[in-house]
């Protein structure tokens, strides 16, 4: 019997996800469990799941949203955007499925995994704490500044920096794998990853020239718009580096799969959050959390990203709304 672990791709806590979750079954299964096969999922506009994505013999989904399809067995989320209609959180309450699970209040979709199926099965995931820590505090942006999450110092921040960003497939397998057994500071060590991440830090430190010209501050929110300057991503606290005072940011991106647009509330505020991005981004087909969210659109689409950004940073600079 193999299992599919879908999961929300170039995410730390959605690899984290996985591999926890994978443990979980390899110690339940052992030997009937023939074989793990991890199949990362991104956000767009509506169904975003492939026409065979349950067709396995067993599938799990974790950091990502929610399918009535009876094919899918196991589900974890934490987005308070988890279903795309009325009708799939409907199907979900009526299910009542003692394997799917849900809590928006929860700081990361690993943590939320390790403690229902300690408190469900009595597994303790023994050797995983490290993984759980880090993806608490890096989905939650938990940080006790923005210098740390932006100098990139801790093991565990090269990883979600690689995760992020790379566009090679095997790499987010292998640390997958990895994640299941070894410590952080391990896998960043492996000749792989540190091939793989040396370019990309020093593209950090270009990120945050690039975002020292062209950010700009207006009513609280740090406008960036990447379109065009080859940079496909950023480390999402630069700005709140470079920009203390701010209360949010919009990033405009682009790679060859999609257009981005991604909306951040300040981790260390100066003034309290007034606005639910979760739900502001939900208006454009987007979504995430309270604090952070995203709208992704087909490539090739920017005059619609900086139309819908700028819709967004009017929104989030109106104290009123």
């Amino acid at each position: 019997m193999h299992l599919t672990i879908l999961y929300h791709g170039n995410c730390f806590d959605g690899c984290a996800s996985a591999a926890l979750f994978g443990r979980f079954m390899a110690e339940r299964e052992g030997s009937r469990l023939g074989g793990v096969v991890h199949r990362p999922m991104a956000h767009q506009q509506g169904d975003p799941f492939p026409a065979d994505a349950f067709t396995g013999p067993l599938n799990a989904c974790v950091d990502f949203r929610y399918s009535a399809n009876p094919g899918l067995h196991w589900w974890f989320d934490h987005h308070a955007s988890a279903f795309m209609s009325p009708a799939d959180q409907a199907t979900f309450e009526a299910r009542g499925s003692p394997q799917h699970f849900w809590d928006p209040r929860a700081p990361s979709c690993t943590g939320f995994i390790a403690r229902t199926l300690r408190d469900r099965s009595g597994w303790e995931g023994s050797g995983l704490e490290e993984l759980v820590h880090w993806a608490e505090l890096i989905d939650a942006a938990r940080f006790p500044s923005a210098a740390v999450a932006v100098r990139l110092e801790e093991p565990a921040l090269k990883l979600m920096t690689l995760l992020e960003a790379t566009q090679d497939p095997a790499i987010p397998d292998r640390i997958i794998e990895a994640m299941r057994q070894r410590p952080l500071a391990w896998i960043v060590a492996q000749p792989w990853a540190a091939e793989a991440l040396a370019p990309l830090l020093a593209r950090h430190q270009a990120a945050i020239e690039l975002y020292r010209r062209s950010a700009r501050l207006e009513h609280g929110v740090v406008q960036v718009d990447l379109l065009g300057t080859g940079l496909e991503s950023a480390n999402k606290f630069i700005a709140y580096d470079l920009f203390p005072e701010a209360r949010y940011t919009v990033v405009l991106s682009e790679d060859r799969r999609r257009t981005k647009v991604s909306v951040g509330s300040n981790p260390w505020p100066t003034a309290p959050r007034t606005h639910d991005i979760a739900a502001l981004c939900q208006r454009y087909g987007g979504g995430g959390h309270p604090v952070v969210g995203a709208v992704s659109l087909p490539p090739g689409r920017a005059d619609e990203a900086r139309r819908i950004g700028a819709e967004i940073s009017t929104a989030l600079g109106d104290e009123g709304t």
